[in-house]
């Protein structure tokens, strides 16, 4: 499986109301996120996701690739080698995750380490939203 892809996701419709969610939750309510009227003054035109918040929707994307659903205990978020934001994400994009087994690392009994390559496309765009190393350890 190492350096196959492991899963397309489905779209996923970026709305303001997930942007001005993410914002409570996270006490980040810059205006470029969540003041339309002044956002579309600005050179971006629109109010834009946060880099954060689609970094946390990799773990919903990834739920949706077959090695997720097999037979394991639990899997935990491990850590980061790697995240650029590219390019911005507005209300009414579409986004899916494409995902790539870079490394499985055996890690005592009973765990493995998967290193996973992750590219958030925009539908339309040619560029990315996100790349991202992201790190999950499973509990067999």
């Amino acid at each position: 499986l190492e350096g196959q892809e492991i899963g397309l996701s489905a779209w996923l419709e970026m709305t303001q109301e997930r942007i001005n969610t993410f914002a409570e939750a996270t006490e980040e309510r810059q205006w470029i996120h969540v003041d339309q009227e002044k956002a579309a003054r600005s050179p971006l035109r629109s109010t834009v996701a946060h880099g954060f918040l689609l970094l946390s929707l990799i773990s919903y994307f990834l739920a949706q690739c077959e090695i997720f659903q097999a037979k394991f205990r639990f899997a935990v978020n491990y850590g980061l080698n790697r995240v650029r934001f590219l390019h911005p994400v507005r209300p009414g994009d579409r986004i899916r995750n494409q995902a790539a087994l870079k490394s499985i690392e055996k890690k005592g009994l009973r765990k493995v380490l998967l290193t996973i390559e992750n590219t958030v496309e925009i539908e339309g765009k040619d560029k990315p939203a996100l790349v991202a190393e992201l790190l999950v350890l499973l509990y067999l």
